[in-house]
Formats: C-alpha cells, structure tokens, sequence
C-alpha cells in the first residue's frame, strides 16, 4: 500500500464511530494499510491529538495497553474546524504539507464525508477554494479522491446540484460515491453465481421466473438517528439506494468482462430499464407505512409525515424480464433482521401431480445478504412413506459454514478499494441519476393532488408493515415470503 493521508470528515459521529474506525483497525491489525499513513479527523469539537484518541480507543473499546492499539494510534491526529468556515480547512493544509515533508513526496489524500448531508456543499466548496482538493499544490488530480456517502440529494434535482458540484472540483475518476451494500460479498457473489453457474442463466428469465421479493427489514426504530431520518425516510434512505442496487445484481446482463467500467455499464444498464411508477400510479403501486410511536422519537417531528415502511411494486423493461413483477419493501421496527432476495420461479409441478397436491409455492432460489449471508433453493421433493405426497425442501449454502467466516466486512472492502482506486463497487454519475428519477416519480406521485398526500399508514411495531403492504402483492394471487 502506498503512502496515504485519510482526512475523516465527521470523526465524532455514527458512522465514524460503529464503522469506520472499527474497519480501519481491523485493516491495520492485517497489516493492510501499509506502513506509512495518517488518518486525520476533522470536526468541530475543540479537543487535541490526545483526547482525539482517547475517543478513537473508547469507539474500538480496546484497552490502553494494546500493543496493536498503540501502533494504531500513532497514526491518528484532529484537526478542529467548522465545516462552513475557511479557518479549520488553512490548518488542516499546514498539518497535511507536514507530513508531505516527512515522507520527502506528496502522499495521496483521501478525503471522506461521513457527515450530514446538508454540510456536503460546505465542505467541497471549501475543499476547492482552499485548493486542498489539488493535492500537495502540484494542481494534480493524481493525489486526491473524495468519498462521499449516502444519501446523495434528497430527488433527482438536488442529487444533480450534487453530482455537478462534485464534478466541477473532481474528475469522475476521484470520486467514490458510497453505497457499502454494493460491496457486501453476498452482493458481489451475485455476479459469480449467475454467470459462473451454467444451470442457473438459461432460467434466468420470464419463461421460467414468476416474480421476485425484495426484503431489507430492521427489527430496531429510528433510535439515536431522529435528527438524520426525519424527513429523509426509507425511500430516500434505503430505496434508492440499497434496495435498486439488490434489483440491479438479479437483472443485469452479463458484463463484457469483470473490469470496473463493464461491470458498472451493466449496473446502468439495469437500474435504467427499472419501470417508473407515474404519479398517478403511485396510490395503487406504492404503499408507506409508518410505526406507531415513531412520532415520540427524539428529534421527529410531532406531526411528521416521514415513512419508516415503503413497499412497492413495479417492473424491468428488458426482453429478460418483460412481465416479471418486482415486490420490495424496506422497513423499521420490523419483527426481524433480514436482507434478502427471493427469486420465485413458475409453478409447474401441478401438471402432472395435481391429484396428489402440490405445494402453494415451488422452486425459490434465496439469497441473503444479512445476517447469517448464504443462499437457499427451495425444491420440491415427495415425502417419506407409502403414499405420494409432495412437500418443500431447502437446500442451503452458507458462507460461514463453507468458508470459515463471512468475508470481508463491508466497510473494509469499500476502504481498500479507494485506497486502491477501484471504483467498480461505487455508484457512477448516470447510474447515481437513474435511480433518482426512479425515486422522484414515487415522491411526485406522493405530493400530487389526489395522490396519497405524503400520509404514511400506521402500522405496530413488529409486524410487516401495514396490511395494505399484503395487499399490494396478494390482489396478484401472490404473497410475501
């Protein structure tokens, strides 16, 4: 690994704190990030190097004494500043030209907003004026990326104010638009198991597929993240994102080959043939949901019209999946955690066992992206005993059993491909503004008049949402899995 700065915008929040530095640890005790890097937080409190990593120690609840903690910490330094004013951004330049100095050449610097993002214009306007986003002052973009995390806008405007902002200070190669899902081994397996596996493409298609669930469910609320989620909710927070993406890994085409710019032309191409639900569909096609006592939450709004639920149905305009129905929901305070993604294929068994039953549902091919990551086919087999009767069996892979652990934590993969360069598991600009009209044709259809208004339907705590969510795919003869 080469020489690297890693200036950590945000170092005291969330995401710094359960995900990136527990990552980065995990990377040194591997002995992944080289020898020679610095990692500077940059946040408004007013504390030193010291206190800095006094709290670093208390987010990685590792003990003073640790020997892997104390070459650990000597690569971490702070740097107080206000996002919004200049001062902070002239002293983070001094400190970054120090270790330049140190090392006798310009080190590349990584800069990543783990921030709100509302204070994403301010920190890359000042990224630009201060020049800080040229590197060492050689004006090259050779030794500077940016890393920028989700939720990029709030619609499909305000994520092209982003994009142009981003793109007017770096160029499409620096940029490292964060989605951790894409680079979840389940998720990226999906590219191995489809187009490795010769008994899987042939069916792969709407002769034999009769639809396909979508699940990303969250036994836990909003908790600690009222002031983020109101106002942004699960569409935004997890649709747009999380959500196409697992769509996109079941109906991409195969790439012309596994380099980053393929593999990405092939994601574009699938999230843009995703069918647009229109404002005036949106009542029938899209149900929101919110959890009773969401509006106690601290910091929501007491009359908030946020969406904690979103379930939706829509279709793929492809020759592939011409027909094949797409049911996705996403919700909090759900009666467990899963991730996962539900390939359900014609029944067919009835032709020639009808008068002995067949199962409701036959052959289901599932892949879980979390927890316990795997995947799981569904297959029909007769039961033991004199008579003939049919019932469902489960084959299952499971990447812990099979592997001796579940790979490389999400958050260690997206930062060892930015160290490295490789932007094949983040969102590019068009796929970036594909999703997004995709989202802002749902949120029109909400604000519209006549449409659902924006009112999520209540629903209790640990149940799967509202009964209308049951209702959107049961009126198709079909249920949720």
């Amino acid at each position: 690994m080469s020489p690297f700065v890693f200036v950590l915008f945000g170092a005291t929040g969330d995401l710094a704190r359960h995900k990136l530095f527990p990552s980065l640890f995990s990377l040194f005790k591997k002995s992944q990030l080289g020898d020679t890097f610095c990692i500077v937080g940059f946040s408004r409190r007013e504390i030193d190097d010291a206190a800095f990593r006094e709290m670093v120690r208390d987010f990685l609840k590792v003990s003073d004494d640790d020997l892997e903690w104390q070459g650990f910490a000597r690569n971490i330094y702070y740097q107080q500043g206000m996002f919004d004013e200049e001062r902070g951004y002239l002293s983070l330049i001094d400190r970054l030209n120090t270790f330049d100095k140190e090392v006798g050449a310009c080190i590349t610097r990584v800069f990543y907003l783990a921030t709100p993002p509302h204070n994403y214009e301010a920190i890359l306007e000042h990224l630009h004026t201060t020049k800080l986003s040229e590197g060492c002052g050689q004006g090259s973009n050779k030794w500077t990326k940016i890393a920028i995390e989700k939720p990029f806008g709030k619609d499909l405007e305000t994520a092209k104010a982003l994009d142009m902002k981003l793109s007017q200070i770096f160029e499409e190669k620096q940029i490292f638009r964060v989605d951790h899902y894409l680079s979840k081994e389940t998720v990226q397996n999906m590219i191995a198991f489809r187009f490795a596996n010769g008994i899987f493409e042939p069916v792969w298609n709407n002769k034999f597929i009769d639809h396909v669930q979508v699940t990303f469910a969250e036994k836990k609320g909003v908790e600690k993240r009222g002031k983020f989620f109101d106002g942004v909710g699960m569409l935004r927070d997890v649709a747009q994102n999380h959500l196409l993406q697992l769509v996109a890994a079941v109906t991409m085409e195969q790439p012309l080959s596994f380099s980053k710019e393929d593999v990405r032309d092939a994601r574009v191409k699938a999230i843009q043939a995703i069918e647009c639900i229109e404002a005036e569909n949106v009542k029938e096609c899209v149900v929101s949901g919110q959890y009773e006592g969401y509006l106690r939450e601290k910091d929501v709004a007491s009359e908030s019209d946020t969406e904690t639920f979103v379930a939706m149905k829509f279709g793929v305009n492809t020759p592939r999946f011409q027909g094949v129905p797409f049911y996705v929901r996403a919700g909090k305070n759900m009666p467990t955690n899963v991730v996962e993604i539900s390939i359900v294929f014609i029944q067919t068994c009835h032709i020639l066992f009808k008068e002995f039953g067949c199962p409701e549902i036959g052959n289901v091919l599932t892949i879980r992206i979390q927890p316990d990551e795997g995947i799981r086919m569904r297959v029909i087999a007769k039961r033991p005993g004199s008579k003939l009767a049919l019932d469902t069996v489960d084959m299952k892979f499971s990447y812990h059993e099979e592997f001796g652990g579940h790979g490389a934590d999400a958050y260690e993969k997206v930062l060892m491909d930015i160290f490295s360069g490789d932007q094949m598991l983040f969102n590019r600009s068009d796929e970036l503004q594909s999703s997004w009209e995709f989202i802002t044709k749902i949120l029109d259809g909400w604000s519209a008049t006549g449409g659902t208004g924006q009112k999520p339907i209540v629903y209790t705590p640990n149940r799967w949402g509202p009964k209308e969510a049951s209702d959107l795919i049961e009126r198709d003869g079909r249920k949720w899995l």
